[in-house]
């Protein structure tokens, strides 16, 4: 090798010493870092992680997005309330904290996943296909980013509780698309009495799923059995969470809780380079919780009538407000009804999204003649329902109280029987069961 060939290869080794790394692999040990500049890609190059700013914003975040849809798509973002001025972020695995962001100074952290490293050097940090960034220690798990959800839920990620960790998995939106800060809305599921999912604003409801009755939530119709999706819904004594898997890894798929308080569900078409919407909510009038108050029913589907009506045996408490199209009150027991032991029985309504189910009981052993039995038996049982896939007819969910939030809808989800006195059975047009 001559003189000038061996000028040519120092400057170029120069040249490339002092150009900004980019880390092409799926991982992290100790020894190495991510810097601004540096990305993560997946084994099978699905999902890319690295800094990143969001919409108009010059802050710096760590998130993850698709690596192969060409319209950037931020699917989870680590330090999203703590955000980088600059370009001097740094991403470390730290025995005090696992996983660790540093701005300029490099002894506060900006973020932490909050674990203790037994043995640093046995662990790595690895971006999975499924978007799922894991902190490994001897080859377990100890954290993953999965469990701390931004505004996207995908597949294979799970949304939930663990009650014995107190682990809660929910979405909760951007504060802007310029600002991924946690924002008001979130997207949870109650585990009290019958589990729901919810969307709330702030602390107060703002549309409600329902509950899960065999393939799918109750308030999504939509949501049926297809040859793209598997979703499951898991409920025991430590863990209510739903997870939605999908068959085809080559198909993108999210579901989202933006910034304006709507949850929708998308894929990406290549062919029209756009996130093709599917699926949102609340999507019209009678989404909206408690939109008719108490001991009443939404019916979004004729336009000439009030969407608002009563449920059997039961009348407006402000007849004026209802008559101006306001049931915001809701209903009322009619006036001189006995509906504890005397003659009483239950009308059916069909097809509904039953009632919110945070306060009724559960027997999932019990059969439709029985549930029946053990409403009657009890003066307080206001409704009942079964607990499971409609068609099947299992299960049992009672109501004690005021009925809310239930809804019509035009095809099959549940069938809600509702206490009236026998006088209502006697004048009801719907179909009844007489005790």
């Amino acid at each position: 090798m001559n003189s000038f060939q061996w000028s040519m290869i120092t400057t170029l080794l120069i040249f490339l010493l002092y150009l900004p790394s980019c880390i092409s692999i799926d991982s992290i040990t100790p020894n190495q870092t991510i810097k601004d500049g540096d990305v993560l890609v997946s084994s099978r190059k699905l999902f890319a992680l690295g800094f990143f700013s969001p919409g108009n914003s010059g802050k710096r975040y760590i998130g993850v997005w698709f690596n192969k849809v060409p319209e950037q798509t931020i699917v989870w973002v680590a330090n999203r309330d703590n955000p980088i001025n600059d370009s001097s972020g740094l991403l470390v695995i730290d025995a005090d904290g696992g996983l660790v962001i540093y701005g300029k100074d490099r002894k506060l952290p900006l973020w932490s996943a909050n674990v203790t490293l037994s043995s640093p050097k046995n662990s790595m940090a690895k971006l999975l296909d499924t978007g799922n960034f894991v902190l490994f220690e001897n080859g377990r798990s100890l954290w993953e980013g999965f469990d701390y959800p931004s505004n996207t839920m995908l597949p294979f990620m799970k949304i939930g509780l663990k009650r014995r960790s107190g682990l809660n998995r929910f979405l909760t939106s951007w504060k802007s698309q310029d600002d991924p800060g946690t924002g008001n809305f979130s997207a949870r599921i109650d585990p009290d009495g019958f589990p729901q999912l919810f969307l709330y604003n702030g602390q107060a409801p703002r549309w409600r799923a329902g509950s899960w009755i065999g393939h799918r939530w109750s308030g999504i119709p939509e949501m049926t059995r297809n040859f793209i999706f598997n979703t499951g819904f898991v409920t025991n004594q430590d863990e209510p969470s739903v997870m939605t898997g999908i068959k085809d890894d080559s198909i993108f798929s999210r579901m989202v809780l933006d910034e304006s308080g709507i949850i929708e569900r998308s894929m990406w078409q290549d062919q029209d380079h756009r996130w093709n919407k599917y699926w949102h909510a609340p999507a019209e009038l009678c989404d909206d919780y408690g939109k008719c108050g108490p001991n009443s029913n939404c019916d979004p589907y004729n336009p000439d009538e009030f969407e608002c009506t009563c449920l059997p045996g039961f009348e407006p408490k402000l007849p004026h407000a209802w008559y101006l199209r306001d049931g915001s009150d809701g209903c009322v027991r009619k006036k001189g009804a006995s509906v504890c032991k005397n003659g009483e029985g239950f009308v059916k309504v069909s097809p509904v999204k039953a009632p919110d189910s945070s306060t009724t009981h559960v027997n999932l052993t019990m059969g439709p003649k029985e549930c029946e039995e053990e409403c009657i038996r009890n003066c307080s049982c206001m409704a009942y329902s079964g607990a499971g896939d409609p068609q099947e007819r299992n299960g049992c969910v009672t109501w004690y109280g005021d009925l809310m939030d239930t809804r019509t809808y035009t095809i099959v989800t549940q069938e809600l029987y509702v206490r009236v006195d026998s006088i209502e059975l006697g004048n009801s047009a719907f179909s009844f069961v007489q005790m």
